[in-house]
């Protein structure tokens, strides 16, 4: 088994194969907070979701936390994806030096796990869509359930801070606090002129200073390991502190979902410190559980076709519910005992027409 510090299994030996061939040195925690990440994300869309068809016939995902007593709260843990971008700083880095340090070996590596499921995906979909066209349909597919396309932002703003790692490496390399620093201060002046001046422009801007902030913190984490609890302490405690104060004071959302993530606000900034800090607490837990054999197995299986999952995990939940609508028993929109009953249903059937998938696409990552 090929490994980086960081990164992921680079050869499709199978998940037995890769999982006894880990390196002795390898932090697996990163892998382990990677894998939870991605099925968080995957369960909540599938599970956590009122999805149903709108009034203007479009299929619709609103999130039910409003409903649901302090179901903000939950969303403070739960909205992972500041985890997996400080992972990404992590795993950025340790590419970044493997590649000993040029851009060439180090975007050729990234573009294959990245950039070859989505391409893979797309062209599906393309084909799909001439397909129907052909057919006679009037309007794209993907525009009767616009949440076929969710992926593609996170990937998007993903593609974006890895094309960065050469410039922000190097300037971590030489001032890491002082980098911290910088970044922090242009995404309050570009979130203060974007409260002021109403160009969306100026919310892409202020989006990516926040993600770009979030990624750094990831180089942090690789360059300090693990911390002893008080440090590990102090720093879940200042990201908690920052996010009372964001939501409390300066008025932003307290859901990290929706409003909170395009625009992307400083919010998302405060919610990866605290989760920064709480992964250094569970640290020493999370080790002695990923030293055993099978909870090893299901990360390394998880990373090893992390993107194919991530990219195919809507058009899986698609395809369950056009079955289900077909069927008479579309489900509503109102978070009732029914809602509850269903969620068993909406999470295995989405998951045995992924494993379906990813059987099937999956080389495009592991090549």
């Amino acid at each position: 088994m090929t490994t980086e510090r960081g990164g992921g299994p680079r050869a499709p030996a199978g998940v037995a194969a890769l999982a006894d061939a880990t390196p002795a040195e390898r932090d697996r925690l990163v892998d382990g907070v990677r894998a939870a990440a991605i099925v968080v994300v995957i369960l909540w869309h599938w599970v956590g979701s009122l999805t149903h068809r709108g009034p203007d016939g479009v299929v619709v995902m609103p999130n039910p936390v409003d409903a649901v007593p302090l179901g903000w709260a939950a969303t403070w843990v739960l909205q992972v994806m500041p985890a997996f971008f400080v992972v990404g700083g992590f795993a950025h880095l340790a590419g970044w030096d493997a590649a000993g340090r040029r851009a060439g070996p180090f975007y050729r590596r990234r573009a294959r796990r990245l950039l070859a499921p989505v391409a893979v995906w797309v062209v599906l979909w393309a084909a799909v869509e001439l397909v129907a066209t052909l057919a006679g349909s009037a309007t794209p597919l993907v525009a009767w359930f616009p949440g076929v396309l969710t992926p593609l932002w996170f990937l998007g703003v993903y593609a974006l801070v890895t094309a960065l790692v050469p410039v922000t490496a190097t300037w971590h390399r030489r001032a890491p606090a002082g980098t911290l620093g910088a970044l922090l201060l242009a995404m309050v002046v570009a979130e203060t002129l974007r409260s002021v001046v109403a160009l969306p422009v100026l919310g892409a801007v202020s989006s990516g200073l926040v993600w770009l902030l979030v990624h750094q913190l990831g180089y942090l984490w690789r360059d300090h390991g693990r911390v002893p609890p008080g440090v590990a302490l102090a720093v879940a405690g200042g990201g908690l502190g920052s996010l009372v104060v964001v939501t409390g004071v300066l008025g932003y959302p307290r859901s990290m979902v929706g409003a909170n993530l395009w625009p992307t606000t400083p919010a998302i900034v405060a919610l990866a410190v605290l989760q920064l800090g709480l992964v250094a607490l569970l640290a020493p837990a999370a080790d002695r559980l990923l030293r055993r054999r099978r909870p090893w197995r299901c990360v390394v299986a998880v990373n090893a076709t992390a993107m194919t999952l991530f990219v195919w995990h809507m058009t899986a939940f698609a395809a369950v519910f056009l079955v289900v609508e077909r069927l008479g028993a579309a489900p509503g929109g109102v978070p009732d005992a029914g809602w509850v009953l269903a969620r068993p249903f909406w999470l295995l059937a989405p998951a045995l027409v992924l494993v379906g998938l990813v059987a099937v696409f999956r080389r495009a990552e592991l090549r």
